[in-house]
């Protein structure tokens, strides 16, 4: 007689499930490459000529900081590479870790050199290192006593000091392709332990690179939540659909950091976008940062700065407009100043372009750090005393309303100092109106 329950032979899978995930680690962490064949994307570094490929194969890999977003496989990298090389790997946080423990990792470092073995030190967020921390492996990155991975999401040029900067190689690593993390997802369902178990359907793979952006452990992270939520309407196919990712993940993760460098490229391309002109893309790139969890003020602060750096004289309104939105920011906050930074956004970007204020600005400097110790001539100067007026000061000075057109040739440049043209306005917006008007007073000396 056959006593096989659906319902019980479900509970007791469940319950294997269960104790499973209890001594298990998470899929991402199950599915972590070991060598290097197995590493994913990468292929500039990776590939058959790729550096990183000849160095591991040569046995003679230098320290290096690996720099890209999360999920890149920075940390995967640093695994396999110690595993290629047969290495004494040892991981260490910068948030949790100090001066007293890399220098126990020194010191087994130097007992490893003893035995003919390379130690590998790698420091995930390396950038949270504070300048003591990484003067401690200054000397022993220099003499080869360690080799040096290092992992950040950071500019390291602006988060590691150049000493020991000017030690490593930095290598850039970018996010997954979609064909990379479509690749990962059947990989997962195909090797995985507990995922190889059942037979599956995805209703659109692309689903899994456009939610998580490129980064692998969201990826995975994705498919084993989506996996634990499809078990619920079938125990043997799994059947991943567009709604049971959306279930899974709640809400799409912006690609961004705020304090890294995503942060900084993407306002870089906002305002590349507003100079250029495209009120759509601006809008794309400014509801992304919003999106994200961006300061309002932050992006209402920038603009302030281009209407005078982009627009200029070209429509002096751009610079009330910006501020009115920033002060408009400030008062109302999120949500609804979003509405005001939009408003300002699609008018900056609409407006005429000069950056010739900016630009006047620029070689004005310039001379003044190559000549600083120039002064005024006497009838510049100021002379609220009798005896500055018995010295000279302001005699002879032109007052400009006393003339025709409120106007009179003069030289108000330094003493000793050869006239020069910083300004110069272009034809663009009122700033056309603005060339028409200095050509008629200067036009015997200054060609505008």
């Amino acid at each position: 007689m056959d006593n096989k329950n659906p319902e019980i032979d479900k509970l007791f899978e469940d319950q294997q499930i269960n104790q499973t995930s209890k001594i298990n680690p998470p899929l991402a962490e199950r599915m972590r490459p070991s060598s290097l064949d197995e590493v994913l994307g990468q292929e500039h570094l990776l590939g058959e000529y790729g550096p990183l490929r000849q160095f591991i194969e040569d046995k003679d890999l230098p320290s290096i900081v690996f720099w890209g977003p999360p999920g890149s496989g920075k940390t995967t990298l640093a695994y396999v590479i110690a595993n290629e090389m047969n290495a004494d790997f040892v991981r260490l946080s910068a948030v949790e870790s100090g001066v007293k423990e890399v220098r126990e990792v020194l010191l087994r470092a130097e007992k490893n050199l003893k035995r003919n073995k390379k130690t590998i030190l790698f420091i995930d967020e390396i950038h949270r290192f504070n300048k003591g921390q990484q003067d401690a492996l200054l000397h022993s990155v220099e003499d080869g006593t360690i080799t040096l991975i290092g992992a950040t999401t950071e500019n390291p040029s602006f988060e590691v000091i150049p000493a020991l900067l000017s030690r490593m190689q930095v290598y850039k690593l970018n996010p997954l392709s979609g064909d990379n993390i479509k690749e990962l997802i059947l990989r997962a369902v195909k090797q995985d332990k507990i995922l190889s178990k059942y037979e599956y359907e995805f209703e659109d793979l692309d689903d899994f690179y456009e939610y998580s952006s490129g980064d692998a452990r969201n990826a995975l992270n994705l498919l084993e939540a989506s996996f634990k939520l499809a078990r619920k309407y079938d125990t043997r196919k799994i059947y991943i659909t567009k709604e049971i990712l959306k279930n899974a993940m709640q809400k799409k993760i912006p690609f961004y950091d705020k304090k890294g460098e995503y942060h900084y490229d993407t306002i870089s391309a906002f305002i590349k976008s507003l100079r250029g002109s495209d009120p759509d893309a601006a809008m794309l790139w400014m509801a992304k940062m919003l999106e994200a969890g961006e300061d309002p003020l932050f992006i209402a602060r920038r603009m302030v700065i281009f209407a005078s750096e982009d627009i200029g004289n070209a429509d002096p309104a751009a610079l009330m407009v910006a501020v009115s939105v920033f002060q408009a920011v400030q008062m109302i906050g999120l949500p609804e100043a979003s509405i005001n930074l939009a408003q300002g956004v699609t008018y900056l970007a609409s407006c005429p372009k000069s950056n010739a204020s900016y630009m006047a600005l620029v070689s004005a400097q310039e001379v003044v750090r190559n000549n600083p110790n120039f002064e005024p001539p006497l009838y510049l100067r100021n002379a609220p005393t009798k005896l500055m007026k018995e010295e000279g000061y302001a005699k002879g000075y032109k007052y400009p309303h006393e003339f025709e057109n409120h106007f009179v040739e003069e030289n108000y440049f330094p003493i000793n100092f050869q006239p020069t043209q910083f300004y110069f306005p272009t034809n663009n917006g009122r700033e056309a109106k603005i060339v028409e008007h200095l050509r008629k007073l200067w036009k015997n000396i200054k060609k505008y």
